[in-house]
């Protein structure tokens, strides 16, 4: 796949298509979606900043590899590649190209996003220790109740995923609450319900299969141990500003 940049053209040419064949919600996607790749033009996956083999034996060395080298990069790169074909669908004017890249660009956007964030959310073992006070205990206090229940509401919500998804912790920023959520299949938690995403929880196969076969429970319960709080508490205290 070429390396061309694709932001500054692109947008020009939104900017025309969006005055004259677009109407405004369409051309309005087109080009966010593109003014959000980086300045060289191409998503990349993310470096982890521990080992594959640090989760275990909660997520093994071998899930770790393929879920970040395979599965994640294979959402990079299908999103790198259709934003080019965005960026050529918008310069042309291809109104009927522009709409049918959607499902791919929100599939394979939102894979990158989510799991961008995943990585974020890990640890190893014995880093993971839930807060026994600050803005995320008081969050989860005020919410649930105790951080026990939140974590009994959320797995069940997140065990209940039919077929593939996500289980989510995030911020409501019009009440100021914490809440528990799911999302079907790849959509990114902010887009789809508002919340902003402080936790989230990969319920998709490839995830767990390796590691915990089809038993979707155990998997969910063992993730509590190697969630990286910290990471959690700086999201809640960046969203409430």
């Amino acid at each position: 796949m070429s390396a061309k940049q694709i932001i500054t053209p692109a947008l020009r040419a939104a900017v025309h298509v969006r005055s004259s064949k677009l109407n405004s919600e369409v051309a309005k996607s087109a080009a966010a979606y593109l003014s959000s790749a980086p300045s060289g033009g191409k998503h990349a996956l993310p470096d982890l900043s521990y080992d594959y083999a640090a989760l275990e034996p909660v997520i093994s060395a071998e899930t770790m590899e393929l879920h970040h080298s395979k599965h994640h990069n294979t959402y990079v790169t299908n999103l790198n590649a259709s934003l080019e074909k965005l960026d050529a669908a918008v310069s042309a004017g291809d109104v009927s190209g522009i709409i049918s890249l959607q499902g791919a660009l929100k599939f394979n956007g939102g894979g990158h996003l989510n799991h961008t964030l995943f990585w974020e959310n890990l640890c190893a073992k014995d880093s993971s220790e839930f807060p026994s006070s600050g803005a995320l205990k008081d969050a989860v206090d005020a919410r649930f109740g105790d951080f026990d229940t939140m974590k009994k509401d959320l797995s069940a919500m997140t065990i209940g995923v039919q077929g593939s998804g996500w289980g989510w912790l995030g911020y409501d920023t019009n009440t100021g609450r914490i809440e528990a959520a799911t999302c079907a299949n790849q959509d990114p938690l902010k887009a789809t319900t508002g919340l902003v995403p402080l936790l989230g929880i990969d319920v998709w196969e490839h995830a767990y299969y390796v590691d915990y076969r089809n038993v979707r429970p155990n998997y969910v319960n063992a993730i509590f141990d190697v969630v990286n709080w910290k990471a959690v508490e700086e999201r809640l205290v960046k969203a409430q500003g």
